[in-house]
Order: C-alpha cells, then structure tokens, then sequence
C-alpha cells in the first residue's frame, strides 16, 4: 500500500514480516517499524481513518488474514474484547515507533542492522532471510556500501553468513550481543501492553 492511498482492508498477520515505511518528497523511504504476527496493518483506521500516511511493503512473505476497514470498525464498536486489544497494539506499535527513530540517531549501524535481521527472524520463524543487501541499505536508511562494511563485521564475527539475495543468521545469541538494547527494549513494550491472553510469542530469548 502506498502512502495517501485508500485504507480499504486491515491485515492481521500469521506469519511473514510487513514494514511501515515513511515517504519523502524525493521518493525515498525509510522503515520505522514492523509488522508481524503481534499485529496488524492500518492502526490508523481505529481512529476512523480512510486514506493511509504510511507506505506498507511485505518484507518476507506469509501469510495474513484480511479485515475489510468498515468491518474493522464495526468489530471496534460493538467488541469492547477486540477493541481494548487494538488499543493495546497501537501503544506498542507507537512505542516501536519511536525506539525505531532514538536507535536510528544514537546507535552505530552495525548494532541497528543486529536489531533489524533479529526482529525479522523474530516474525519469521526462520534463520534464512530473503533479503538483499539493497533492501536492507533502503530499510537501514544508508547508502549501499555503508551496509556491506557493516553486515561484513557481522559476518567476520560468525554472526551471520551472506549469500545471493539472503542472509542466515548462525549465532543468534551473538547477534543479541551485538545489537543495541533497542532489540529488547521493544519486546518487552509489546510484551508489557498487550494482554497475556493475546500475547504471541515471539522467538525464545
């Protein structure tokens, strides 16, 4: 979905990963959160509206329930169950937000991009990641050799091994390690907002 487009469905997430991107007037675009199966795409339409700010691209394919927006709203209305729980999303989901915008100013890349490949292996239940190091320099906000040089030290540490259009995390403790507390800083925001009975794990510490 491209931003000021029309926010005609909600998309709920079992697996694969979604990235909220912000658009500049240039046309470039940077990431400042992800979506997986905690969540849901269109926070905006809880608070009634139609027309989506934000650009939303799958980042690693799944699969997703899909909500039409009025439905959504109806099920926001009449479920006080199902809208406690949305509002206890948007809170984590802003809470991403802006841990997302302080890491991008205060950490050095290497320890974002630990964070971005363990929030992806999070969501995807997989150590093989279909990403290229393009997307990841889009993502990251960065030019294209500037992630190399970092995903290389990741790489010369075992962390990680790159291949053609992916990379495999081997050492995911090590890759805590190197990461900035950004990582576990956002789990705990969702842990803490959303209720126990709705909680979805992510992937074990």
């Amino acid at each position: 979905m491209e931003a000021d487009g029309q926010l005609d469905h909600v998309y709920f997430p079992d697996n694969g990963v979604i990235s909220v991107l912000a658009v500049y007037a240039d046309g470039s675009a940077i990431e400042m959160a992800t979506i997986g199966r905690e969540g849901c795409t269109g926070v905006q339409a809880i608070f009634g509206a139609k027309i989506s700010s934000m650009r939303f691209f799958v980042q690693i394919s799944g699969s997703a329930a899909k909500m039409s927006r009025p439905a959504f709203v109806r099920a926001m209305a009449s479920m006080p169950s199902f809208r406690t729980l949305m509002n206890a999303y948007v809170q984590a989901f802003l809470e991403q937000v802006m841990v997302s915008v302080a890491c991008n100013g205060a950490h050095q890349l290497k320890q974002r991009l630990a964070r971005w490949l363990l929030m992806m292996r999070d969501r995807s239940d997989d150590d093989v990641l279909p990403v290229s190091q393009n997307l990841l320099a889009e993502m990251l906000g960065v030019e294209r050799p500037t992630i190399t040089n970092a995903a290389g030290e990741l790489e010369r540490s075992g962390f990680i091994t790159r291949g053609r259009q992916q990379i495999t995390i081997r050492d995911r403790k090590g890759l805590m390690e190197a990461s900035c507390e950004c990582y576990q800083l956002v789990r705990q925001r969702i842990t803490f907002h959303l209720p126990k009975t709705y909680t979805i794990v992510l992937a074990r510490p």
